[in-house]
């Protein structure tokens, strides 16, 4: 193929190749020509062109393919268009012969077309240059149409359209003759020259003014014969056509010349809709031509016609535009309704009809208002049609007010102003629902009165008007949850007041039945009681149907409608009415069989109809309860339910008897019963009708071959029996379009009606199967088969054999014996009845049975698969597929395939090829594929056969799905048949004629089967791969350029699968032009194959993707309907765009996914771009909110005009590239500023660093921070969050949430102090304002107060009366939830109220918490620092402010949050106890809604609980007066047994009680909760829980509680312990430690007291008989599990090993201590390994001295472990936080009054030597340790040899090494070691005991002083150096100081000469560096401290060595000026030594 890429052809590589590899090297090089012409320049192409042409043209007598003669004419015409035009005459001439050549074979013909083609392209391209040849060549291509075949006809249509674009208004000329021929090919037998014809007038009317103007009656006649019989593509292109030209009539401007011309008139709007409506109503049987049938009134319209002129009515309006649309809504809407009104009787006459007729108008209604107006306009229309509803209702009122019953009823004006009613009522639900909360000002606006409008028609006589207007109201309860409590309160007064009217009864129990139908769509519920209202107006209603019989039949229909409704609220209401519904259950039927003999033998028709009417009814209240409350139905309930059952079932065999007694009035009726009793019997587990299985069966058999059937409504019944993959090779009507709520009639064929609500009622309250417009339930006729249908698998496949066998055969035997349309409905009915058991058979793993039922089985099918229908052939290859699955024996399998092998050979019929060929592709469907290869090439080489019969393009079509079925089924074992099925898919793709689209989709699903068999092996390099790999990509381009949509979607899947294989080998941008070009297609399988691929394509490569799309719109030559909003704002603008406009829901939600993987990868490195995006989306709404503020106050009259002109200035002024996004996509774009910030988080800092974004935007410009956007931020939360719309405010909330709590920490580098949130505070006040508003729902209120608590909370705010603001807003609401359960509104669920109160102490919790920690920081920080006194007051003022604000409060919030917290331990009791809760619930919540309150505690008790906490222990658990608080209450609180005992006057409880009863709440909540953390339990909820017991124990009195009860405390540390092991949040831990050590701390404070008492009691008795306190008694043993210590130990181990691992024994192998590398913790391992150390340290002081000896070698050992692993050395001489912090434990071990005790005094002294032995051996003596720190193993030995007794220390073996190690560092060179080791020594040679200190003093005195003389000969160089020589001098002063009399002389003489030594003499002073300076300062201030001191030493010194002397003078007199001492004289000497002496002993001791 590399061969192709050239610009001339490769005629020597072409002349190599055979037939096929010709036809895919050609379409290859012309690919790559038309690639490479456009990049070359002119003059090279002109060079080349000669021989090009020649070889172009050459190409045309090669007969090409259709793809390969397009190609070839475009290149063709860029070729001309590049280089030079002289030769253009001749090729067009030569096209011109080979079209005029007489020769007809169809060999010929290929080339034929491709001249056809070429013309049209060449002057496409040339246009106006080719003026002068036009007319000849045009009259050539119509003469050679006359004698044309259909591709002849479709090219030469396609190739006029060309040459009209091209010329333009040049080729006027023609215009009438390509109009006449245009005109026969529009009413074409084939359906792509009617497209094709469609096109080329769409083109022609552009220029042709006389199609908009005189002929536009012909033209409108001509499109409505055009749909008759046509297809959906012909319907697409014709009503495109139709709307385009009757547009353009309207707005066209005539040329001045046309205006003079009579026959020029203006069309008027009035007259183009009554042409459209002409078509609507008679179809193309002409104005004047109303034959004699239409006078007889037999003909209908045909519905092909009536769908296609809908669809016209849509693009005529689309075509105007929305702007258009607003100005002439009224006379629009009056129009569209009148089609379906009384003047047009004929278009309603049947019911049929007026349900299709309905359809039609509700669809154009819906696509223009739904799909082109903006909120505010729909707004607008909404007020119109309900201007329309009120009128229709006066004609009604005229009409009933009627005195004379006969004429009012037979009256022709209410049955037909009904549809228009029903569609203007059914429009207006849409309206609202779409609207959502944005439809609220609609609502307020009194002068329009939508609700009175709808709830007046809702007694309207005709029932189809009562549904829709139930359903209207549905949809507005939906839409406005704050409407749904007041309207079925509404309703249900009406029903109740109203209740002897019949249409009352049944209109207002539809309208109860539609609300209820709507609470599952509200989260807010209604209020419970509603359930017990309407159960028993129910009641009522079944009671006293019998007492009037006018009334009856509707009270019996509302009574069991309103119980069915009810059952959809769920198991929370239904519980409660369960027994009164049961018990109705049972009465409804009779008891016996007996009861039922004499019933028949006694009623008359009217009383069987309401018995049948009142049984139907229960069965289908009871399938509700089965279907909507899944969880009552436990085994007692169903032994309830089955009573009843056989008695029903005995009913419906009698049925028929019945029937024939009473005649025609029963027939709807008793299939309503039937339908009913099967729709339950399928919900009902089998083996509860187990008794009745066989009577069951044989009613279904009798119904599904009844006689009395005439029609086949094979299109609702066998789409689900057939696999979704084979569906679409049949009718296009079965795929999904955007047209499917019109076209569906089409499917269900002529003589059946589509579903419509008026057939069953009871659809009223169920949820749509598509999407959310009304139900549709099929006609009961049938409706009936279908449930015979599902529920005859269930049943059949329950029977014995025996009985499985007879049905068959009896099912069998009724096929053969019936005849025509007949057996073509038998068959039908029984073949979807065997697909259906079989299904269920495979579903439940079921048996089929003997080899009889196998025969018949087969039989059965083989039937169906030669039916001649395709969708029953369908059905019928599935059960083939699963009758293999069932049987599932390998030789039975091989049997049916032979079958269709035989039959496959031997047919010579479409219908039999076509059934076998799909048997044969789905035969291994479900047996996990195919094994035998031998199979497989039978297969393979059948289908390959068939899928060349050019002949047939089904059986191809059908061979070829085939096919593709087989790939996927073989897998692996299909790669030998690849190259081949390849290439054979390559030459049909370049042959098949375009007309054909179906059989390019299967070439697609084939080409699609094959890649994925490939698989990832498609990246491979070798020839063969790279070659299969070409051809793939080939036959995508081939699908890419075809003109049918599907087929692109194909293409796009295609290139989608090898993108995922080999992305390398995919070009990326020819790719995405061509999802952008096909983004906004007509057709919606398309665009979904287009954002699949998008969705799949921005997961890899998002920036890629957003890239080549802008650069393809900036030079985008070709019309791209995108493209300025490409380029404007990029794909994903455009994505969002079509968000907005997209109806279809998976579309949506695969946009979203679209976006939110663009945003994910590219939001960062485009956020301005990003922002403004999503700012216009907010923004453009934000004008239209505040024009409907004003809007709903104006005039009706006046404001339609002022819409328009708001809208059309703003678009002047500044064109938003969004015009009035809806609200879904409005929520969308808030959504996606959360992602913006959440994304920006995990990137640069500088995105939250304002300093830092500024100064990197200063150095490139091109940086982009969202600290720098903040203010769009802010402003986006704004809009959002003060929306009408109620998602949207939650959105705004969390957005702003988000920005608070992301920004509120960035300071402002302007104002130092402050930060940049603060300049916004108005904003945000503003923003939360209204969610406080008094009929704010109560899920944003709860939203909004989250909000307030952050902002407080976040600090941003100091100044208090700027927090007023907010904090106002808090302190409404809690006064507002002050009056509790009661107060609130009843509009929604008590859950709600729930949701609102605990939000409201949610937010004040967090706003306490965050008040009493700032005051606690302040505190220290007032401790810390000692400032001055105003700075005191004013920051007191800030931090204290806050708590002073909620100190006000504080009362009522302390009693809301207890009530709140005993209402959480209440709630989350374990079922057991459910008998103890209160039965009318708790303060907050009620008995019937604790499931739903349930959730709402989750989410807040934790802060609550913190804040609880916090503020017991503020009062330190002091029980206030009762009474206190109560001043400040609005409103008494909802008394809890908490605080005040039970309202009813119980025993007050005493303060302690209630203490006791508060800190057992808390900690119980507490415990429960930490004891079973469920994986979903938030981090908040934890931390806030281990905060809270924090608070607890910081008080003395819950301290003294765990400190006496020891089993509690226990049971919290194992809790706590739990809590450590199972999160590894380092904050949690330490937290939990924090907790553990309060816990200690208390058991020490029991001990102690204990102790203290005891001495107290016992002062006068013996020592020794002073019991043990503390654990381990007298004994020393701890026992696991009731010792608090051994608890502790674990827990502390547990943290220990977690962060050191060596510490375990069993990890280091050893038990000994093993030379591992010190490690550096990170910072919160160090941080708990340090809290762990100070728990530890505590331990001793628990126990008694016995248990203090147990636990002791433990805690030395952890500890001196932690200091062994962590010893690392560190600059400076820093210890590590781990490390001082186990000394510190050390010493508190060591200090301990344990070590002390008598009774374990030996013991300890024992094992502290052993543990001094293990520090001193951490120096290895072989250098191993060498990493370990000297300084902190030495500070470790000082802190023995000062903490221990002396004993333990002295023994000579030990001291001996203390010494040595002490000697040992002093010869360690590092400066920082000696300092520390002098500081060290320091502080041994002062202990006050000489036997511990003089040791020491004689081994190391002598090293000291070398050293010092040491330093004088090497000067010190830096100040570490310098340091170590002070610290010296400062031991030798000690010594001296400690010294005895008789040695000091000496001491002093070596200390002097020393300090001498470093005296400098004037003339060295200046010129010394600083560092002998300072040494120099230090001697000489030292020199004058000892000589007064010492005088007589220092005077011998002095006087033994002049040298000294001289020069200590020389210093003095250098510093005469600063020191004013004089070397004292003798006098003075002796006394002061002395005293000094003295005194430094006593302060040591």
């Amino acid at each position: 193929m590399e061969l192709a890429h050239s610009l001339l052809l490769n005629e020597e590589a072409y002349n190599q190749l055979g037939e096929v590899q010709r036809a895919e090297f050609i379409f290859d090089w012309l690919r790559y020509l038309e690639k490479l012409l456009l990049a070359t320049s002119r003059s090279d192409v002109r060079e080349k062109q000669k021989t090009l042409v020649e070889q172009l043209l050459s190409l045309l007598n090669s007969s090409p393919g259709p793809p390969t003669r397009k190609l070839l004419a475009k290149n063709l015409g860029i070729l001309y268009s590049i280089g030079d035009t002289f030769s253009v005459y001749e090729t067009i001439d030569k096209c011109n012969d080979l079209i005029r050549s007489k020769d007809d074979s169809p060999s010929y013909l290929p080339t034929k077309l491709a001249a056809v083609v070429c013309l049209g392209s060449l002057y496409k391209k040339l246009g106006r240059i080719l003026v002068n040849t036009f007319t000849d060549t045009v009259g050539n291509i119509l003469k050679a149409m006359k004698s044309a075949e259909s591709q002849g006809r479709y090219e030469i249509m396609l190739s006029l359209q060309n040459i009209l674009n091209g010329l333009g208004a040049a080729a006027i000329p023609c215009h009438r003759d390509v109009y006449k021929a245009a005109k026969s090919c529009l009413t074409d037998r084939s359906m792509a020259v009617r497209c094709a014809a469609a096109k080329c007038l769409l083109e022609l009317q552009k220029e042709a003014i006389f199609m908009w103007s005189t002929d536009l009656d012909s033209v409108a006649t001509l499109c409505f014969k055009s749909f008759e019989g046509s297809n959906y593509d012909v319907r697409i292109s014709v009503s495109k056509l139709l709307g385009t030209v009757l547009a353009k009539a309207i707005i066209s401007k005539h040329p001045g010349a046309a205006a003079s011309r009579q026959s020029m008139r203006r069309v008027s709007l009035e007259e183009v809709l009554e042409l459209l409506g002409t078509g609507f109503l008679r179809g193309s049987s002409g104005f004047l031509r109303a034959s004699g049938d239409m006078l007889k009134g037999t003909s209908s319209v045909s519905r092909d016609v009536r769908v296609g002129v809908t669809q016209a009515y849509v693009v005529f309006v689309s075509t105007l535009g929305g702007t258009w649309l607003e100005k002439n809504f009224a006379a629009f809407l009056s129009h569209i309704l009148s089609l379906v009104s009384q003047s047009h009787p004929k278009a309603t006459q049947t019911q049929t009809d007026a349900v299709c007729g309905r359809r039609c108008v509700s669809f154009i209604l819906r696509a223009t208002i739904g799909g082109l107006l903006g909120e505010k306009a729909q707004i607008a229309a909404a007020k119109d049609i309900c201007q329309a509803i009120w009128k229709l209702k006066k004609v009604m009122d005229a009409v009933m007010s009627d005195s004379n019953v006969e004429t009012r009823l037979g009256s022709t004006d209410i049955t037909a102003s009904q549809h228009m009613l029903v569609c203007a009522l059914q429009e207006l639900g849409n309206l609202t629902y779409s609207l959502g909360t944005t439809a609220a000002p609609l609502l307020q606006d009194s002068s329009s009165g939508i609700l009175d409008s709808v709830i007046s028609v809702i007694v309207h006589p005709s029932i189809s008007v009562r549904l829709a207007a139930a359903w209207c109201l549905h949809c507005i309860a939906v839409a406005l949850p704050s409407y749904l409590t007041p309207l079925l309160d509404r309703c249900l007064e009406r029903l109740t007041v109203l209740k002897s009217s019949p249409e009352a009864v049944t209109g207002f129990s539809f309208a109860v039945a539609a609300l209820l139908g709507a609470v599952k769509h509200c989260p807010l519920g209604i209020p419970h009681g509603k359930g017990k209202i309407i159960m028993t107006l129910a009641e009522d209603l079944l009671c006293s149907a019998a007492q009037n019989s006018r009334l009856s039949a509707q009270r019996t229909q509302a009574g069991w409608l309103l119980i069915a409704a009810l059952m959809t609220l769920g198991p929370a209401v239904v519980s409660h009415h369960l027994a009164r519904v049961l018990l109705l259950w049972k009465c409804v039927f009779p008891v016996s069989p007996k009861d039922l003999e004499t019933e028949k033998s006694r009623g008359d028709s009217f009383t069987w109809q309401v018995t049948l009417e009142g049984r139907a009814g229960a069965l289908c209240a009871v399938k509700s309860f089965v279907s909507h409350c899944g969880d009552l139905l436990t085994g007692e309930v169903i032994q309830r339910l089955l009573p009843p059952l056989p008695c029903a079932v005995d009913l419906l065999t009698q049925l028929s008897s019945v029937l024939k007694a009473y005649g025609s009035p029963l027939k709807t009726p008793s299939l309503v019963y039937r339908q009913r009793l099967y729709e339950l019997l399928i919900l009902l587990p089998p083996e509860t009708y187990e008794g009745n299985l066989c009577a069951i069966l044989k009613e279904l058999a009798a119904d599904l071959t009844a006689s009395d059937i005439q029609v086949a409504a094979s299109a609702f019944l066998l789409p689900p029996l057939c696999h979704r993959d084979d569906l679409v090779i049949l009718s296009p009507l079965l795929q999904e379009t955007d047209h499917r709520f019109i076209e569906e009639q089409l499917l269900l064929g002529n003589g059946i009606a589509c579903g419509s609500l008026e057939y069953d009622p009871y659809a009223i309250y169920e949820k749509d199967v598509l999407g959310d417009s009304v139900p549709k339930p099929l006609p009961p006729v049938l409706s009936v088969i279908s449930s015979a249908v599902k529920l005859f698998g269930v049943v059949c496949a329950h029977v014995g054999e025996a009985q499985r066998l007879l049905i068959l055969e009896q099912l069998l035997d009724s096929i053969k014996h019936t005849k025509g349309a007949r057996q073509q409905v038998v068959q039908l009915h029984v073949v979807s009845s065997l697909s259906s058991f079989l299904k269920y058979l495979a579903g439940s793993k079921g048996n089929l049975g003997p080899e009889e039922m196998r025969r018949l089985a087969v039989a059965l099918v083989m039937g169906a698969l030669e039916s001649p229908n395709p969708l029953l052939r369908c059905a019928a290859a599935e059960a083939w597929a699963r009758l293999a699955q069932v049987v599932d024996d390998g030789a039975f399998t091989a049997a049916l395939a032979q079958v269709s092998f035989d039959k496959l050979k031997s047919a010579r019929d479409v219908v039999t090829r076509t059934g076998y060929s799909l048997a044969l592709g789905s035969l291994h469907r479900y047996l996990g594929g195919i094994s035998s290869s031998q199979h497989l090439n039978s297969c393979v080489g059948i289908l390959y056969t068939l899928s060349q019969d050019s002949t047939s393009p089904d059986v191809q079509t059908w061979a070829l799905h085939s096919l593709s079925l087989i790939i996927d089924s073989a897998g692996p074992l299909y790669h030998m048949h690849v190259e081949p099925t390849l290439s054979l898919i390559i030459m049909l793709l370049l042959n098949v004629p375009p007309t054909h689209a179906e059989v390019q989709q299967s070439l697609g699903r084939c080409l699609n089967a094959l890649i994925t068999t490939l698989g990832p092996e498609l990246q491979g390099n070798s020839t063969s791969i790279s070659t299969l790999r070409t051809s793939c990509l080939l036959g995508c381009a081939v699908m890419q350029d075809n003109p049918d949509c599907l087929v692109q979607a194909q293409a796009i899947s295609c290139l989608q699968q090898l993108h995922m294989f080999a992305p390398r080998h995919v070009n990326l941008s020819s790719l995405v032009s061509c999802l952008c070009v096909n983004l906004c297609s007509p057709y919606l399988l398309l665009r979904r194959a287009v954002l699949a691929c998008l969705h799949q394509l921005v997961q890899r490569e998002a920036a890629e993707v957003s890239e080549h799309a802008v650069m393809l719109a900036k030079d985008s030559r070709e019309e791209l309907t995108l493209d300025a909003n490409i380029r404007e704002v990029g794909l994903e603008g455009a994505l969002l765009t079509l968000l907005d406009k997209e109806t279809d829901q998976k579309l949506c939600n695969d946009i979203k996914e679209t976006l939110n993987h663009m945003l994910t990868s590219m939001a960062v490195d485009k956020l301005s771009f990003w922002l403004k995006l999503c700012k216009d989306v907010l923004a453009a709404s934000a004008d239209f909110t505040t024009v409907t503020c004003v809007d709903t106050m104006q005039e009706e009259e006046g404001d339609k005009g002022d819409d328009a002109s708001v809208l059309t200035t703003r678009n002047d002024d500044k064109s938003y590239p969004f015009t009035n996004p809806r609200w879904a996509t409005r929520v969308f774009a808030a959504e996606c500023v959360c992602r913006i910030i959440n994304q920006c988080e995990n990137a640069h800092s500088a995105h939250f660093d304002i300093a830092l974004a500024q100064e990197m935007k200063k150095r490139d410009s091109r940086n982009d921070f969202l600290v720098l956007h903040l203010a769009d931020l802010i402003r986006m939360a704004f809009m959002a969050a003060t929306d009408h719309s109620d998602q949207l405010r939650l959105s705004g909330l969390e957005t702003l949430l988000v920005v608070i709590r992301r920004f509120a920490a960035i300071p402002e580098p302007e104002f130092p102090g402050h930060v940049i949130l603060e300049q916004y505070q108005a904003n945000v006040g503003a923003a939360l304002r209204p969610a406080f508003a008094s009929e704010t729902p109560p899920d944003v209120t709860a939203k909004a107060c989250q909000v307030c608590s952050a902002w407080i909370a976040s600090g941003v705010v100091s100044d208090l009366n700027d927090l007023r603001r907010v904090h106002q807003l808090l302190v409404s609401s809690l006064t507002k939830i002050q009056a509790g359960k009661e107060a609130l509104s009843h509009l929604y669920n008590e859950s709600a109220s729930t949701m609102e109160i605990l939000a409201v102490l949610k937010a004040w919790a967090e706003v306490y918490i965050i008040a009493v920690e700032r005051h606690k920081s302040h505190r220290q920080l007032l401790k810390t620092t000692t400032c001055s006194e105003e700075s005191v007051r004013n920051g007191s003022y800030s931090s204290d402010g806050l708590l002073d604000l909620v100190h006000t409060d504080l009362g009522t919030l302390s009693r809301l949050w207890l009530a709140a917290l005993q209402d959480f331990a209440l709630l989350t009791l374990p079922s057991e106890f459910a008998s103890q809760l209160p039965v009318e619930g708790g303060a907050f919540y009620t008995a019937e809604t604790s499931e739903n309150a349930k959730l709402h505690y989750y989410n807040s008790w934790a802060l609550i609980l913190h804040a609880t906490a916090l503020w017991l222990s503020s009062t330190g658990f002091v029980v206030a007066d009762p009474d206190e608080g109560v001043s400040h209450l609005s409103r008494p609180v909802t008394p809890t047994s908490m605080c005040q005992g039970s309202s009813s006057g119980a025993t007050v409880k005493s303060p302690e009680d209630v203490c006791t009863d508060r800190f057992h709440l808390i900690l119980g909540i507490s415990v429960e909760f930490l004891c079973s953390l469920r994986s979903d339990a938030t981090m908040e909820s934890i931390t806030a829980c281990l905060h809270a017991l924090q608070a607890l124990l910081d008080v003395p009195w819950p301290r003294s509680k765990i400190g006496s009860d020891q089993d509690l405390g226990i049971e919290l540390l194992n809790v706590l312990h739990r809590v450590i092991l199972t999160r590894e949040s380092p904050s949690i831990q330490l937290a939990s430690l924090e907790v553990v050590r309060q816990i200690i701390c208390a058991a020490q404070e029991h001990v102690k007291e204990k102790r203290r008492s005891a001495e107290v009691d016992d002062g006068a008795a013996e020592k020794e008989t002073l019991p043990e306190f503390g654990e381990g008694k007298d004994t020393g043993g701890l026992v696991p599990g009731k010792s608090l210590v051994f608890a502790t130990l674990e827990l502390c181990v547990c943290i220990l090993v977690r962060q050191l691992p060596e510490l375990n024994p069993k990890l280091t192998g050893s038990p000994g201590v093993k030379a591992t590398k010190p490690q550096v913790l990170s910072e919160d391992g160090s941080r708990l390994v340090s809290a762990a150390l100070v728990i530890l340290s505590e331990l001793p002081a628990v126990c008694s001295p016995e248990g203090s000896i147990s636990i002791l070698p433990t805690i030395l050992y952890l500890t001196i472990g932690v200091l062994r692993e962590t010893a690392v050395k560190l600059p400076g001489g820093q210890l590590s936080s781990t490390v001082a912090a186990s000394l510190q434990a050390l010493k508190g071990i060591l200090s301990s009054p344990m070590a002390r005790a008598e009774k374990s005094h030996t013991a300890w002294t024992d094992l502290l030597r052993s543990a001094l032995t293990t520090v001193l051996d951490c120096w290895d003596p072989d250098g191993t340790h060498q990493e370990l720190d000297e300084i902190s193993l030495l500070t470790a030995i000082t802190v023995f040899i000062l903490s221990t007794s002396p004993e333990v220390t002295t023994i000579p073996c030990l001291q001996k090494r203390c010494i040595e190690k002490f000697k040992a560092t002093l010869e360690i060179k590092d400066p920082v070691v000696q300092i520390k080791t002098y500081q060290l020594l320091l502080s041994i040679f002062q202990y006050p005991n000489p036997a511990v200190s003089y040791p020491y003093i004689y081994s190391l005195v002598s090293s000291i002083v070398e050293k010092l003389q040491e330093i004088d000969q090497r000067k010190p160089e830096d100040t570490t150096e310098l340091q170590v020589f002070q610290e010296g001098i400062k031991v030798l002063e000690a010594l001296v100081a400690i010294a005895e009399e008789q040695h000091r002389s000496q001491l002093v003489a070596c200390l002097l000469p020393i300090l001498i030594s470093f005296l400098l003499d004037d003339n060295t002073l200046g010129s010394a560096t600083s560092i002998m300076k300072s040494l120099h300062d230090f001697a000489l201030q030292h020199l004058m401290q000892i000589g007064p001191q010492y005088s007589s030493v220092f005077k011998n010194v002095m006087a033994s060595s002049p040298a000294l002397k001289a020069r200590l003078e020389a210093a003095i007199k250098g510093n005469q000026e600063s020191v004013k001492v004089k070397i004292p004289t003798s006098k003075h000497t002796k006394n002061p030594g002395k005293n000094a002496s003295i005194q430094l002993k006593t302060n040591f001791l």
